[in-house]
């Protein structure tokens, strides 16, 4: 095999592996999440992820990647929210997948307000 041909191997599959979203870690228990959820979350983004109060965020049918980032995101101290900050600190990786794949588990409807 020439050189080129080498290089250009791998740059295909480094190009190829780049495509290829990041599996977790571990995989997740939507049951564990729920009672993560039912624990931490209900109280502001409610039990079914439909929220309770006006300026918290509907959590039911958010991709699961979305909620996993923005999760460690606080956690990390990158996104700050007063209640969020304090909240997500203690969260390991696997409860953040957990609680994530629970809320993302959920699907919403929308209805025709005719």
């Amino acid at each position: 095999m020439h050189l080129w041909s080498i290089r250009s191997t791998w740059g295909l599959v480094g190009a190829l592996g780049l495509a290829v979203p990041a599996l977790p870690a571990a995989a997740a228990d939507i049951n564990a999440g729920k009672a993560k959820a039912d624990m931490a979350c209900a109280v502001c983004h409610g039990a079914q992820g439909i929220a309770t109060l006006p300026n918290a965020p509907n959590l039911a049918g958010q991709p699961h990647i979305y909620l996993a980032e923005q999760l460690k995101n606080y956690r990390s101290g990158k996104r700050t929210h007063e209640v969020m900050s304090v909240i997500a600190k203690p969260l390991t990786d696997q409860d953040i997948e957990n609680t994530s794949a629970w809320y993302a588990s959920l699907q919403m409807e929308l209805r025709d307000s005719k």
